[in-house]
């Protein structure tokens, strides 16, 4: 039994770009890691969320080259200074992880009459997230990477994966075991951006009133 302290675990996640080792994860672990996601909490428990699971090489490639052309765009629209800031950050692992998780939302899973979204219909979107969050901090607590790729056209990542009409992908995750995970997250390292402090994020009672 796998046993590591919560906190830690949220202290080490990162989003993994280039510690991929090139192994697969196993069978047995990545099942874990599934299992973890689906008991996600959920609005209604609605439960709006699949996983399709890709390992073909061709479409590890395809995907990866979209990628490659978004980031490409992505770059051309930057301002010269954030465009050499941006220039060395790698944004995928998609072929490197070999195991490419497309997590996928269904808001009419559940039926017409979700019991807690009639006020707010976002919550289902985010009871998904919610499961990619128990993914990400299991798959870290087993040592393994996670990445979420998010440069991409969405009716080309449908296509690829063959998602029925109403089903729409959230995240492609790139999983797979890692030679370490970094200790200053990749945005950090590379000048992206830094974390705000806690204490600028904390309100009392209404927002911008501090301690």
């Amino acid at each position: 039994m796998l046993e590591t302290d919560i906190y830690d675990v949220i202290r080490r996640r990162r989003d993994v770009r280039a510690e991929f080792t090139g192994e697969l994860v196993d069978d047995d672990t990545l099942l874990r890691i599934l299992d973890a996601a689906h008991r996600a909490p959920s609005v209604g428990n609605s439960q709006p969320w699949d996983f399709v699971i890709v390992r073909d090489r061709a479409k590890l490639e395809s995907f990866a080259a979209h990628v490659a052309t978004k980031r490409r765009e992505f770059r051309a629209s930057l301002p010269p200074d954030r465009a050499a800031t941006f220039e060395p950050i790698k944004i995928e692992g998609i072929t490197e992880s070999g195991t490419g998780i497309v997590v996928t939302h269904d808001d009419s899973r559940g039926g017409p009459h979700i019991l807690g979204r009639a006020s707010v219909p976002e919550t289902g979107l985010y009871s998904t997230i919610l499961a990619i969050q128990n993914l990400w901090l299991a798959a870290t607590a087993e040592g393994i990477g996670v990445g979420w790729v998010s440069f991409y056209d969405t009716p080309v990542l449908a296509d690829l994966v063959r998602l029925p009409e109403g089903v729409r992908p959230v995240a492609w995750l790139c999983v797979g075991p890692v030679e370490q995970f970094q200790e200053t997250p990749d945005l950090e390292r590379f000048g992206w951006r830094n974390r705000r402090p806690l204490t600028d994020a904390i309100h009392h009672e209404s927002f911008g009133a501090g301690a």
